[in-house]
């Protein structure tokens, strides 16, 4: 279960500036949905050079909504040169923060609005260098974009660099690459970053918890968005970190209805609950 901050669930169910901009000054895309994040944000100038419209969409988790809006009010008033200056820990602390493993969300947005502002300066739709040697093959990861996370945000370890931007979180075959770049990073800079004691684990949620939490998410976030198309769900029952459900009205037998238990219903209830969680249909 994700700790978030208020204003990281205000910016989640009230995102701010989601849509298009009719002919944009700047726009990037950064993400892939089979990474399962994607980012568009796209912005619009005033006559005196600052930015007085930014819109955006995206696919992904709470963080990655809340990242992207929250970047879209940061931004607003600002010349290009100003925006350019964001970095990602700005954007989380904005949010009040974000969970480790959440991180990567606003590294999505500052990399978004990087490609953003490069295409208003070039007209050019990429931002990566095609020379740029890829570590990560997995995530499509460079060694310049490792690097960058790295020292911006003073990271240790190669578990640290997958939270802030993935590499290293696939296969597991560049794990040496990336720190073989963080120690390079850290012998330029001639200064150590020690490690901060790891926080005490969370105490584990007991049954009857974990079913009150399950059933508040699924009355809170799913079942509206459900019967918004005429679909509904039942909890049929919970067996440990297995949720057993039923899917009523037009979505039962739908051909959607297995990406929308394991990509919708099971994501939310992870990302809630307990990621251990897995979600199964009635038999």
């Amino acid at each position: 279960m994700w700790n978030y901050s208020d204003r990281v669930m205000d910016h989640f169910r009230n995102p701010r500036n989601v849509g298009k901009i009719e002919h944009p000054d700047g726009t990037g895309t950064v993400g892939s949905l089979a990474c399962g994040d994607a980012l568009t944000l796209m912005f619009k100038l005033g006559p005196d050079k600052r930015i007085v419209d930014v819109k955006f969409q995206t696919f992904g988790c709470a963080s990655a909504i809340a990242s992207s809006s929250a970047l879209t009010e940061m931004v607003v008033g600002k010349t290009v040169e100003e925006a350019e200056r964001i970095t990602n820990k700005e954007i989380a602390d904005f949010l009040g923060g974000l969970p480790d493993q959440k991180m990567h969300c606003s590294v999505m947005g500052r990399e978004a609005l990087e490609a953003a502002i490069h295409n208003y300066r070039t007209g050019e739709t990429m931002i990566k260098n095609l020379e740029d040697h890829i570590v990560c093959t997995c995530f499509g990861v460079s060694e310049n974009e490792i690097r960058r996370v790295v020292t911006e945000n003073s990271l240790t370890t190669v578990d640290e660099v997958t939270n802030f931007c993935k590499a290293g979180g696939g296969c597991g075959m560049c794990r040496d690459d990336i720190q073989a770049i963080i120690d390079g990073v850290r012998d330029a800079a001639q200064t150590d970053h020690p490690k901060p004691p790891a926080a005490a684990p969370k105490k584990r949620l007991s049954n009857l918890q974990k079913m009150k939490m399950i059933e508040e998410i699924i009355d809170r976030e799913i079942r509206p968005q459900l019967q918004k198309d005429g679909g509904d769900i039942e909890l049929i029952d919970i067996e440990g970190d297995r949720v057993i459900i039923a899917f009523r009205g037009m979505c039962a037998g739908c051909h959607s209805a297995a990406f929308t238990r394991q990509d919708f219903i099971q994501a939310r209830l992870r990302e809630f609950v307990d990621p251990a969680i897995t979600v199964v249909d009635e038999l």
